[in-house]
């Protein structure tokens, strides 16, 4: 039987109970065996603002995936020095799983910007699908994005996701100012922020 791998990436700063709603739609709708949440070290589009130190948020989405054996964290991207690009990771995820189908998961924001991605194409074909999670009244302009990029289309899959207005930016904005957070988050969550006294301004 076919291992069907969902790859969710994200610097995860911190994960929320948003993102653990979507990874379990995906892997819903998807028939997924296995998710694996590729945490990013140094992503290339957050150079400009500061991001956690990667063993804070590494220990954060530890204790957000403990109960959950279907969500597995990769450290594919921390074993390697960056700029880290979704093409590289997926190059390395086929080389350590080669008889595995991926799904790559995505926002339609970013399904928009794909062609404007690091070898859009070669990304594409180490897809066997692209995960799109949609919010409610999104739009998509499928031609453009064909036109851009041949073959994206057939490989699109979406998901329905629950509109969440629940961001990671928000809850850091919501520490820095004193605010209540705590039923945004796990609780081994809201406790390590706690704890390690995190996003205080």
């Amino acid at each position: 039987m076919t291992e069907k791998i969902g790859i969710f990436g994200g610097t995860f700063d911190p994960p929320h109970l948003g993102h653990l709603i979507l990874a379990s739609e995906a892997w819903a709708t998807l028939s997924l065996t296995r998710l694996l949440w590729v945490i990013a070290p140094d992503p290339p589009h957050k150079q400009s603002q500061a991001v956690s130190p990667l063993h804070h948020r590494l220990a954060m989405l530890e204790r957000a995936l403990a109960e959950d054996e279907a969500f597995e964290i990769s450290t594919i991207e921390m074993e390697r020095e960056g700029p880290h690009y979704s093409v590289d990771t997926m190059r390395l995820l086929r080389e350590a799983r080669p008889s595995a189908e991926f799904t790559f998961l995505i926002g339609g924001d970013s399904l928009r910007d794909i062609p404007s991605w690091h070898h859009p194409s070669e990304f594409l074909a180490l897809c066997d699908a692209l995960g799109v999670m949609r919010r409610p009244g999104d739009s998509i302009d499928l031609t453009a994005l064909e036109s851009a990029l041949p073959g994206i289309s057939e490989k699109i899959r979406f998901i329905d996701a629950p509109l969440l207005e629940i961001s990671s930016r928000e809850i850091r904005r919501r520490v820095a100012e004193g605010k209540p957070f705590r039923y945004y988050l796990p609780p081994k969550v809201y406790e390590y922020i706690r704890e390690h006294r995190l996003y205080h301004s």
